[in-house]
């Protein structure tokens, strides 16, 4: 499951092998009125295949939906990836921004003028990082991006579900790596290190979904 807005792509660079397992790319629907993340969550599960051995991998936003699916499905193993497994992971300005309903006037409307900003004369930088927001950020229904952000910010998970094997990067800016607790750290792994550490995941993931744990002492464990 990919991050909040994203589409399945981010996971484009990921390679398992074929022969030993079979990859649902999950994208996010069009939340109902009203919905509920766990209700959300609920119909999420009817992507997923039943009768087989599952595993549950999320990105970041798509890290704590998985969480809320592994409740209605057994599962083999839950990954989260750039995530969260609690609501006291998440930093201080997440926490002020649910506490003070601030979440509530952030102009997600705005998200659909990223075409327009780009013909504006902006550096190489800045125009790179729109094209990448471009290539992966395709969900920018303002319903959807309500719901998201205020099931993210809102989220009321009080102990890890377990089990869950979480992978976080140590340069997470996002979900800074010093409010998390038992996980692998990523060396300089960023909030999107599913794109740019993409040769770590595709060596390691399949030891994950079979063995629960990395043999490697390359590997932090926090």
């Amino acid at each position: 499951m990919p991050g909040m807005a994203a589409n399945p792509s981010v996971f484009e660079r990921i390679v398992l092998p074929c022969d030993e397992f079979k990859i649902i790319w999950l994208s996010w629907k069009i939340p109902e009125n009203e919905e509920s993340l766990s209700d959300y969550a609920e119909r999420m599960v009817e992507q997923v295949v039943k009768d087989e051995p599952v595993v549950l991998i999320g990105v970041s936003f798509g890290g704590v939906l998985v969480q809320e699916m592994s409740k209605f499905i057994k599962v083999k193993r839950l990954i989260i990836i750039s995530s969260v497994k609690t609501k006291h992971e998440l930093p201080k300005r997440m926490k002020f921004a649910r506490d003070t309903g601030f979440y509530k006037v952030l102009p997600t409307s705005l998200l659909n003028y990223i075409t327009q900003i780009e013909k504006l004369p902006l550096g190489d930088l800045v125009r790179k990082r729109l094209k990448l927001y471009q290539q992966y950020l395709s969900v920018n229904d303002k319903n959807y991006l309500d719901w998201a952000i205020k099931e993210m910010l809102c989220w009321n998970q009080e102990k890890p579900l377990d089990g869950t094997i979480h992978i976080h990067g140590e340069d997470d800016l996002v979900f800074p790596i010093r409010n998390i607790q038992n996980c692998i750290v990523i060396p300089k792994g960023t909030h999107i290190m599913i794109l740019m550490k993409f040769k770590w995941f595709n060596n390691h993931l399949p030891e994950l979904i079979i063995k629960g744990k990395i043999n490697s002492e390359k590997n932090i464990q926090k």
